[in-house]
Order: structure tokens, then C-alpha cells, then sequence
């Protein structure tokens, strides 16, 4: 955000301040005490305890005491002074602009001008304060109210507005707050690892390549290893938790302390998911004090109660006796946020890095037998300002713990590529990298045989490298290379995955030990602005995905992984990025196998503190984060991409970072934040406006969407249109990621597990509520209508007609390696939603980007007096490792015919109205058929057909203008409707009479007042059919969300079929994967599971629908134009004040509430991003009308 001035600049702008006369006030200023800054009308200047850049300063009414409203004034010299806030190292800053308007706090910068003012005397201890970069004054806004922000404004030094008194203050600063250094080691930057060892890739050794080859992880390394080198330790350990150090078991790593009385966790797990502590669910805002490297209460905070929670684990473990003379590790796949480790009451090391491995070597602390094994673990560390995602913040072990025995020669990493020659993939170099590292007696030589077999277990490759002169303590680097000719090679679509088995012997051919990784040949290059893979350019069609279960917590289960990425692939997403952190390591090997692309992010996200990473003091920790998830997943096919964090400014730090991956791997390297030393373009949440002029810019990087579609609540509008300019139009797009993949809604301990609460459902502060549940899919992964629509758009056959009514449609195969005959093409014929005919085709040849011409052989004549729709779905043929045969993998619906007019009422029937006037209703009478009205509100009250009352306790067609939508941002306005007009008028025969209805409602009150005109006419045949015609003025203050018409039923009509969208709920900007069908449900089973209750529920293009009673009894409404609806047992205001979609049974009605809609904008991005594109909105000061018919639903 910031921009620095140069270092030629600042000299010129520092000898300039130098020549600028002394106002004579420095000598009265004490840069150690504390003031208030009073403004003319008495108001002081106030930060509002906000510790973040970035954000506003105000004018509020004195406090006594606040420490938000004290400042300090020191001086870098020349007659300027800053103006700082003692509690953080953030200054007054005049927002990096020329501009007037609001000022802000920012990082204490020697060098940042943007906070240099200078102070003028008007008077006593009165000033005005000028900032020397764009010579605008310190002031206030012209009403001056507390609460508005404070100004920067054209200087004016005779202007009350401008004026500032100094009023010395008396406070007291707590010393802890004022802290500058530690003897923590979770409270330094620099430490953040005590004798661990060095990041390698992911194995388990084994003693023999026949012993490798019979455990269950061969080839499938997400399953348990069986090896006799291999001891899991994950189960129930001794737990004990305390809310702060001081009050921790200091002792309880002595094998003599007693635990025995200690309650027992699993591990791994979050204990917050076990009722230890508070889950903290917090997107920017940091849950401690924002003052690095420490770990600070702040008033208001969980944490203020819980200081920083310890937990210490113990367990004991079995060193087998063909142990003896190994090498000894314990390896940690992931704990939150630093760990101390003690083996049998010697102290071993020290770990941060929540998402990295920690392993550590401890032979020299075991014995045969039993051992003692102690954990302490500390929730928040000087790491947690580098773990500041937008998630639930969560503590404990999670992950995998497990210990390993090597011999003292051991091969301790290696490296696998493949290389090609240009275009040439006829042919490959393996390539292998091997780390032997001797801990035993120097070696003079031995032998690491690399084997390649393929899916058969063929051999297609072998190399014998000889490594000599091994040194004790050292470590021996060789590399080796033997060409593969015709390699079948690795993507996403064809995940073919080699065995390579790497063997260490001794010189006389003994085997020391023997383990295996599975490798993909594939050639990754950026060329022509985009990114290819085997020479074909690839569309990456991702979701950000968050590491969370909503019983679990950050302890993901191997079966959700694989019900992630099963649901990934299913649903036509073929990328996935690791947002904020590297995921567990097996998710790798799922990816590898199952074929998904993978960009692999680095846990460092400061995104409440940008100014860390210009820090050089947190260098150190930077590389080490990102140097090991390269190093651990640098032998995965599936990883595309790697990326060096999220959201945590541009500091320089990351240029350092870029190079060290870099010296690792040649793979592209992403960083939003810092665009111009990556390999490629990255934005988030751009319009699509704004994306296309992205896409233009001269730049010959690609251009990728690392966060886009933001998908919270009833969401995913417009998602087709960002993809028809990404795969048609653009010039150096490559795709983009949904954000995100999983609501990350949890559950309370003890609670049943279908209760999902997001923040501040467990008392957390600071909190965003519900800005964590913005996934496709539930948290029990249930199956969402935007993931359908996404699965529809991210499809990879698109279907063109070429002559609908010959039958003949185009099939262009946007698969990057996969052929069209490996697919049936399915097809129905509707006639008025019914299907008339069916079949099945084989289809052709057709490769990636090639097209084939099909011809649907229906024989049906279509007549015109019915409305034809053609359904094609492109299925597997065979079964996949990822589903079935028939799985659906494209789809598309073309209509034949067109919409069929509705035809006017019929009159062909004897009977005649009656009229019935009573006190407060008018109502007509024709057997079997009752309807009346109010005719002071204008409302109906009554529809009966065959005595029963379809409308519930007189509550008839009123105005609905309200939708509660996380994307509308709006909450509901009390809404009166008020009668201007009422008459009716009978037809001369009495068949039929004329209500005519002109209203007014009025939403809101006071300023926020709106008046918005509609008019109903009801047109009622003595047959029972009631033609409804409505007209609505949109007015010009706010945007609608909807225009329409709501209905109380009687409950028993809980039993809906239509004719148009479905099944799925639809809307005008998200409706690409629902088709025009006949469909039924009920009104209970048209419920959506939203975390946070909200809109649900609506079909769009609705030609008819119907409500009936199990015995049959209801009402049938026919659109003669556009028609929604929705059928629910709750309003939209009642679903806005609800909060939790658990809890929809605490305000379910027993009466139907039916939304008829002319028109609802589209749903659009608007939560985080753009909202409705402007032609899904309803436009300002236009009349809308719809029409529809009401019948006896016999």
C-alpha cells in the first residue's frame, strides 16, 4: 500500500526541512511524554485501540485514562515531528496521497516522510500540524461530531478546524504494553527452531525392498506404513491444559512426575475441539496484541482470559531392541504454534512453523524399552503473527507424530525431476539428487540403486550411483540421470505415476535401507503469457481450500481428504491451492494420485502487520517456512506452483525468500503480494471490468486469480461470464481459484455434530462472525447448488448447436489430454418437462481442442401446441479411480421450441359471482369457490376451493422487497404498506369481477425512508381461475434486491411440483447448471443448508407451479411472463435475525410462506468482491410487472 520515497528524495526533502525557519515550540515538546491532541471544539484525537495499518483516526469525547487518545511526539530531527500511539509502533500517516481527506495509522517508518509533520504555533500550547510531503493540515470535519474521522486538509492556518491544542496527560502506560524485549523463545523471532532437523522429502525406511513392497503404503503413501523401521505414536496422550505459562506443570517432562491423574486427548487433534480453551475464529485482526514478536492481552479479547494456553502432552514409547545402533527421530507432522520436546526428562528442542514438519534426532536420549516422551505446546507464539489466516485459530498437535529408525549410513533426502529436450516428449532424462549423510565411522564407499517401475511394476529404468568417501558428520551430494524413452506422463487429467525405489548399500551389496516415492513425468514452462504443461496450455479451475472438519478441527482425517479431492474431481475443479499453509503430507500423494494441480503455499501470512515482512529480524523464519515445504513436497508431480505466503504486503523480505526457493526448484513461483518478483500476475476479487483490464496490461506474465467468486453464503453469481473471457477472450489468463472450497463451520464440544457455529458462536473476540463460511460445500461436505453451477462452468466439453431441429450439435473437447471417446453421450427429449424420448451415444475420436459433430437421433415430431427441451450429458465410459462408469462429466440443455403463451382464461362455464359485502371484506361466491378481500389494506383474505382456505390467517398477496443475503449487505427495514386505491368492478354477465388495487409501501423511516408505488389487479372467473397482474416502481434510493409478491398458505400444502429451473436453487445470475424440467419436492425439503440462515430456496423461469395437500387439495399458479418463487416455512427477515442454519427449527412456521418474485438482482460476489453485475440489477425508476394465473390445483 505504501510507497517509499527514494533515497535521492528524502535527502532533497531532509536539506530542505533543514532550511526551514524554527517555530520556537521544540524546546516546549517532550518527545517522552504523553499528550492528549485536543481539536477547537474540545474533541481529542483517538485510534480507538485499532493496532492495524491502515485504519482511520478519529474525534472522539475525552475518556479518562484511554490510552487511544495519548500520543507521543518525537522528532527525527530538522523541526518534524511524528505522531505516535505509545500502545504500537504506528504512526499518524498521511495515507501515501496529495489528496485531502482521512489520515491513518502505519508502521513507525525512520524513513517514511508520509508521517512527518511540522508544527506551527497559533497561541499557547495551540497548533496546527502541516505534513511536509503534501502540505495539508491535521483538521476536522465542518460538523465536527464525535466519531468522524480526522482530516487532512487544504492548509488554512486562521481555520478553528485546523487548530490543535496540546494537553499534557498523566497516564500511566502499563510497562508490560510498553515491553521491548524478552527471554521467551516463543517471543523471538529469531528462534524458531533448537536442534531440528533440516527439511527433506516425505518417506518412511524401510530394511528391504521386499519389506517396502508388502506395506500397505506402497504406491498409496497416504496409508499407514507397515515397516519395522516405523512407529506411529498418534493416540491418546496424557493431556494437561492450562490458560497461561505461569500456570503450567513446570516439571511434568521429569519421567517421574506423576500423570497418571491427568485426562487423556487423542493426538493428533486441536484441543479446542476436546473443550480446552476457546476457538478464535478472526480473519485480519491478530487475537493478541498487535506488537511483534510478543504475545500481549488487549482489553475485550478472549485472550484477556486465556493469556496464552499451554498444553502439555505425555505418553510413553517402546524402543525395540533391533533399534540398537540406529539412528533415532521423532518427527512431528504439524503442531500449533511452537513445541518444546523432552525424551525422558532431557531436554531435546524447540519447534515453530504450524503447517511445516519438525523432526529431531534423539538417539542419544533413548534407551531400550520404555521411554518418556513430553510435549509442551503454547498456543500463540511470535509465530502466530506469520500464522495470521483467515480461519479459526486452533492449538495443539495436529498431525501425525511418529518415529523412524536409520542406519548410521543413511540416505537422508533426495531429489527427483525429469527433463526434456524443447517440444520433445518422446523421451525424458530421470534425473535423481541423492543427500547420504553418515553419523557412523567414515565410509569409503557405497551404493544407491534407483529402480523406476512402472504401473505394472515393469522396470523402465535403473541407475547405480557409487558414493565414496563418506566422512563421519558429513553429509555426500550426488546426482545421476538415465533416459526414459516414451514416458507416459503425469497431469491432472492422466495421472500416471511411476514407482521409484531408491536402495542404499554398503560396498559388498548389503542393504542398509530402502524406500520409495511415486514420480510423474511432466513438463511445466511459462511461454506465450501462459503456463503449459506437456506442451498443452492449460485453464487452472481451483478452490482455495482450508485445512478444517467441523469436528476435528485442523486434524483433517485421511477420509475427508480423500472426500475433498473425490468431490474436487467429480465436480470439474482440476486445482487446488493450499490456502495459507502446506498441507499434510499425504494430501500430496492423493493429489498425485487422484491428478490435481497443486499450488503449494507457504505458511507466512502477516496480514495484520504487513510491516514484518520489511523486518530483517524476521528474515530467518520467512526462508525457513518456505525452504521446507519445498523441500518436503519438491517430489510431487501434482505441485504446479509454489507460493510464498498470502496477504502480507510487498516488505522485502520476500525477495530473499523468492531467491532461496528458487536456488530449490525451477517450478513457477506465486505471490500476490508482490507481483513483480514473481513468476506470474496474481489479483483478488477483481470485477470482471476490472479483470480484463488486468489481463491487458503489458506484461508478459501470466495472470492468474488466486482469490476470486467469493463464495459466502447464497453465493457464485455470475461465474460464467469470468470464465467466458478467461478460456475465449483473454490474453494471458490461466485461471483462478474459488474462494472457498468448505464453510468452516464447527462444532461445540458435547454438542451434536450437525450444529456448525462460526465466530463468536463460542464468546471469541475479536471475531468476523460468519466471513469463515464461504465454501461450496458444507462443512460436512454436503453437496451445494454453487457447486453444481461450478462443476457447469468448469466443464471441459462445450456443447454448440449447429441444427437443433435436425438433431445436430457440436462437441469441442477443451480437455488438455483426454479424448472425447472415452465418453457416452446420454440425451432426453422433454416435451413440457416429461420425457418423451431417451438414448445413448458412443462418441468419437476426438482429441484436446478438437471438435466432433454429433446428431441426436429423435424421431418425436414437435407440435405447437408444447414446449420441447433437448438434455445432453456427456458420461464416462469406464470407471476411474475417481468414480464410476455414467458419472456425469458435462451437460447441457437447449430449448427446441420456445416458451408456450399462456391462453386466456377460459369463460366457457355457466356459473356466476356472487357478491358478499361484510364489515371489513368484500368477497365473491360461485360453488366450490371462495375469495375475498380487505378492502382498507387492499389485501386478499380468503381463497377457498372446495372449502378449504388456501391463504393462512387472512395474511393474502403482499409487497416482498427483502432478501437476506450475505452478498446484499443489507439488513431489513420495517415495511408498511398503505391502500391508496381499492375498487372492483363485476363483468355484465357476473362470470367474472375486476379488483383493482393501488398501493404505497414505505421501507424504513426517517432519512433511510422509501416509498415505492405498485399497483395489483386480480381478475376472478366464477370457475375459480384468478388472473393476477402486478406492476412495481423501482424507486431511485437504494438498490432492491427483489420486486414481488408473498402469500401465507395453509400448512397442509406442503407438497411443491413445477415446470421450470431445477432442481436445484437457482437465481438470474446463477442458473447455468439448472434446467428447465418438472420437479417435486417438498416445501421443508426446499431448505438450504447455509451456516448463516439466509435467501434460500428460489426457482427462476417458472412456467407453473403447484402446492397441494397429501390428499391432493391446493393451488396451481401459471406464469404468463418471468416468474420466481420460493416456498419455505419462514420469512427472509425472520431467516436475517435467526444467525445459525442449525437452528431453522426454532423459527419454522407451520404455514407456508410463498415468495412470487417479478424480478430478484442477481446474487453477484458482493461479501468480498463485486456485487451484481449491472445488467442482474434491477434498475432505478423503471416499472416492473409480472403476470400470473391462480387455479384449483385438482
Amino acid at each position: 500500500m505504501k510507497n517509499r520515497i527514494s533515497t535521492g528524495a528524502l535527502f532533497a526533502m531532509l536539506m530542505l526541512m533543514a532550511m526551514l525557519p524554527r517555530t520556537g515550540h521544540s524546546q516546549e515538546i517532550d518527545p517522552n511524554a504523553y499528550y492528549e491532541i485536543v481539536s477547537s471544539n474540545n474533541l481529542v484525537l483517538d485510534n480507538q485501540d485499532s493496532e492495524d495499518d491502515g485504519t482511520q483516526i478519529f474525534i472522539n469525547n475525552r475518556v479518562e485514562n484511554r490510552v487511544s487518545q495519548v500520543w507521543q511526539l518525537t522528532t527525527p530531527g530538522y523541526g518534524v515531528y511524528k505522531i505516535c500511539t505509545p500502545l504500537s509502533d504506528k504512526c499518524v500517516d498521511n495515507n501515501n496521497t496529495k489528496e485531502p481527506g482521512p489520515v491513518i495509522q502505519w508502521d513507525n517508518g525512520a524513513t517514511n516522510m508520509n508521517q512527518f509533520w511540522k508544527l506551527t504555533k497559533i497561541g499557547g500550547n495551540t497548533y496546527t500540524f502541516t505534513n511536509i510531503t503534501n502540505g495539508l493540515n491535521l483538521g476536522i470535519s465542518d460538523d465536527g461530531q464525535p466519531g468522524k474521522a480526522a482530516l487532512q486538509l487544504v492548509a488554512d492556518s486562521t481555520s478553528a478546524r485546523q487548530h490543535w491544542t496540546l494537553r499534557r496527560s498523566n497516564i500511566k502506560i502499563d510497562k508490560e504494553a510498553l515491553r521491548s524485549s524478552s527471554d521467551k523463545d516463543w517471543e523471538n523471532e529469531t528462534i524458531f527452531a533448537i536442534n531440528k532437523e533440516p527439511g527433506h522429502t516425505t518417506y518412511v525406511p524401510f530394511p528391504s525392498v521386499e519389506s517396502l513392497k508388502s506395506s500397505p503404503d506402497y504406491r498409496k503413501a497416504w496409508l499407514r506404513p507397515n515397516s519395522p523401521r516405523y512407529q506411529l505414536l498418534n493416540g491418546n496422550w496424557k493431556f494437561n491444559w492450562v490458560k497461561q505459562p505461569s500456570e503450567r506443570p513446570v516439571n511434568f517432562y521429569k519421567p517421574n512426575y506423576d500423570v497418571s491423574g491427568w485426562k487423556e486427548i487423542p493426538v493428533p487433534s486441536n484441543w479446542e475441539m476436546y473443550g480446552y480453551g476457546t476457538p478464535i475464529y478472526t480473519n485480519i485482526t491478530y487475537p493478541h496484541r498487535n506488537n511483534p514478536p510478543f504475545i500481549q492481552g488487549k482489553k475485550g479479547y478472549t485472550i484477556m482470559d486465556e493469556p496464552n494456553p499451554v498444553g502439555s502432552y505425555r505418553r510413553d514409547f517402546n524402543i525395540p531392541d533391533d533399534w540398537k545402533g540406529s539412528e533415532i527421530f521423532i518427527h512431528f507432522d504439524g503442531v500449533y504454534s511452537a513445541m518444546y520436546l523432552w525424551v525422558n526428562g532431557k531436554k531435546v528442542g524447540y519447534s515453530q512453523g504450524a503447517n511445516n514438519d519438525a523432526e529431531f534426532n534423539i538417539t542419544k536420549y533413548v534407551k531400550p524399552g520404555k521411554n518418556v516422551l513430553a510435549v509442551e505446546v503454547y498456543r500463540w507464539s511470535d509465530g502466530s503473527y506469520l500464522e495470521d489466516q483467515d480461519m479459526f485459530r486452533l492449538s495443539g498437535i495436529h498431525r501425525d507424530v511418529y518415529l523412524f529408525a536409520t542406519p548410521k549410513l543413511r540416505l537422508r533426502d533426495y531429489y527427483l525431476t525429469a527433463s526434456f529436450t524443447g517440444d520433445d516428449l518422446s523421451k525424458a532424462i530421470f534425473n535423481v539428487r541423492t543427500n547420504v549423510t553418515n553419523y557412523g565411522k567414515t565410509v569409503d564407499e557405497a551404493v544407491v540403486d534407483i529402480t523406476l517401475l512402472d504401473q505394472d511394476g515393469k522396470q523402465v529404468a535403473f541407475i547405480s550411483d557409487v558414493v565414496k568417501d563418506i566422512r563421519k558428520g558429513q553429509e555426500t551430494v550426488n546426482t545421476a540421470s538415465v533416459e526414459v524413452k516414451n514416458p507416459h506422463l503425469w497431469s491432472a487429467e492422466t495421472p500416471y505415476l511411476y514407482t521409484a525405489i531408491l536402495e542404499l548399500k554398503d560396498k559388498t551389496g548389503k542393504t542398509l535401507e530402502a524406500m520409495s516415492s511415486q514420480f510423474g513425468f511432466r513438463k511445466i514452462e511459462i511461454k506465450n503469457k501462459r503456463v503449459y504443461i506437456n506442451n498443452e496450455q492449460v485453464f487452472f479451475k481451483g478452490a482455495n481450500r482450508h485445512d478444517i472438519h467441523p469436528q476435528h478441527g485442523k486434524a483433517v482425517p485421511v477420509e475427508s481428504m480423500i472426500e475433498d479431492i473425490l468431490l474436487f474431481k467429480r465436480y470439474n475443479l482440476n486445482t487446488i491451492r493450499t490456502s495459507h499453509y502446506p498441507n499434510d503430507a499425504k494430501m500430496y500423494a492423493l493429489h498425485d494420485y487422484y491428478g490435481l494441480y497443486v499450488m503449494d503455499e507457504a505458511d507466512i501470512e502477516c496480514h495484520g502487520n504487513h510491516s514484518i515482512s520489511n523486518k530483517e529480524s524476521w528474515l530467518p523464519a520467512y526462508v525457513d517456512r518456505m525452504v521446507r515445504m519445498v523441500e518436503r513436497d519438491k517430489n510431487h508431480p501434482s505441485v504446479i506452483f509454489w507460493s510464498m505466503g498470502n496477504e502480507s504486503g510487498d516488505g522485502k523480505n520476500f525477495d530473499t525468500v523468492y531467491k532461496e526457493a528458487r536456488k530449490l526448484d525451477p517450478r513457477p513461483i506465486h505471490y500476490e503480494g508482490k507481483n513483480r518478483i514473481a513468476d506470474m500476475d496474481s489479483r483478488m476479487y477483481p470485477s470482471i471490468e476490472s479483470m480484463k483490464q488486468q489481463d491487458e496490461e503489458k506484461s508478459d506474465k501470466p495472470f492468474f486469480l488466486c482469490e476470486y467468486a467469493h463464495a459466502m453464503g447464497n453465493a457464485i453469481g455470475n461465474l460464467d461470464e469470468y470464465w467466458d473471457y478467461i478460456e475465449n477472450h483473454s490474453h494471458r489468463m490461466i485461471g483462478g481459484c474459488i474462494w472457498d472450497w468448505v464453510d468452516q463451520g464447527i462444532n461445540k464440544y458435547g454438542e451434536l455434530p450437525d450444529r456448525y457455529y462460526f465466530g463468536g458462536g463460542f464468546g471469541d473476540k475479536p471475531n468476523d462472525f460468519d466471513f469463515c463460511c464461504n465454501g461450496i460445500v458444507t462443512p460436512d461436505r454436503q453437496v451445494t447448488p454453487k457447486l453444481i453451477e461450478v462443476k457447469k462452468v468448469y466443464q471441459y466439453i462445450k456443447f454448440k448447436p449447429v441444427d437443433l431441429k435436425a438433431g445436430k450439435v457440436k462437441l469441442e473437447n477443451r480437455y488438455d489430454f483426454l479424448n472425447l471417446n472415452q465418453f457416452d453421450l446420454q440425451w432426453q427429449l422433454l416435451k413440457d418437462g416429461q420425457i418423451v424420448e431417451s438414448g445413448v451415444l458412443s462418441l468419437g475420436d476426438a482429441a484436446p481442442n478438437k471438435d466432433i459433430e454429433v446428431t441426436i437421433p429423435y424421431k418425436t415430431a414437435l407440435d405447437a401446441g408444447s414446449e420441447y427441451f433437448l438434455n445432453l450429458s456427456a458420461r464416462l465410459k469406464k470407471d476411474c479411480n475417481w468414480a464410476n462408469a455414467g458419472h456425469e462429466v458435462a451437460s447441457e440443455q437447449y430449448s427446441l421450441t420456445g416458451k408456450i403463451a399462456v391462453a386466456p382464461a377460459d369463460t366457457a362455464f355457466n356459473d356466476t359471482l356472487k357478491v358478499e359485502e361484510e364489515k371489513g371484506q368484500i368477497g365473491f361466491r360461485a360453488p366450490g369457490f371462495f375469495i375475498a378481500f380487505n378492502p382498507e389494506t387492499g389485501k386478499m383474505v380468503s381463497l377457498r376451493y372446495a372449502g378449504t382456505d388456501m391463504i393462512y390467517n387472512k395474511e393474502g398477496f403482499d409487497f416482498n422487497w427483502f432478501r437476506a443475503m450475505d452478498n446484499d449487505k443489507r439488513d431489513y427495514l420495517p415495511t408498511t404498506v398503505k391502500k391508496q386505491a381499492f375498487d372492483w368492478k363485476q363483468a355484465t354477465d357476473k362470470k367474472s369481477v375486476t379488483i383493482t388495487t393501488s398501493l404505497e409501501a414505505t421501507v424504513g423511516s426517517g432519512t433511510q425512508k422509501v416509498v415505492l408505488p405498485f399497483d395489483v389487479t386480480y381478475t376472478v372467473y366464477a370457475n375459480g381461475t384468478v388472473d393476477v397482474d402486478a406492476t412495481f416502481k423501482a424507486g431511485n434510493d437504494f438498490n432492491l434486491p427483489r420486486l414481488g409478491l408473498q402469500v401465507a398458505l395453509n400448512p397442509t400444502l406442503e407438497q411443491v411440483e413445477w415446470y421450470g429451473r431445477g432442481p436445484i436453487e437457482n437465481y438470474w445470475d446463477r442458473k447455468n447448471a439448472a434446467y428447465v424440467g418438472l420437479y417435486k419436492n417438498t416445501v421443508t425439503g426446499m431448505e438450504e443448508a447455509y451456516v448463516r440462515a439466509q435467501s434460500m430456496g428460489n426457482r427462476d423461469d417458472v412456467r407453473w407451479l403447484t402446492l397441494k395437500s397429501l390428499d391432493n387439495q391446493g393451488i396451481r399458479i401459471t406464469s404468463k411472463d418471468h416468474l420466481n418463487f420460493s416456498a419455505l416455512h419462514f420469512t427472509d427477515p425472520e431467516l436475517w435475525e435467526l444467525t445459525y442454519g442449525h437452528d431453522l427449527d426454532n423459527i419454522r412456521r407451520a404455514e407456508v410462506i410463498l415468495n412470487l418474485d417479478c424480478i430478484q438482482r442477481g446474487i453477484g460476489n458482493g461479501s468480498c468482491g463485486p456485487g451484481p453485475r449491472p445488467h442482474y440489477e434491477i434498475e432505478k425508476n423503471k416499472n416492473y410487472s409480472y403476470s400470473f394465473r391462480i387455479e384449483n390445483a385438482k
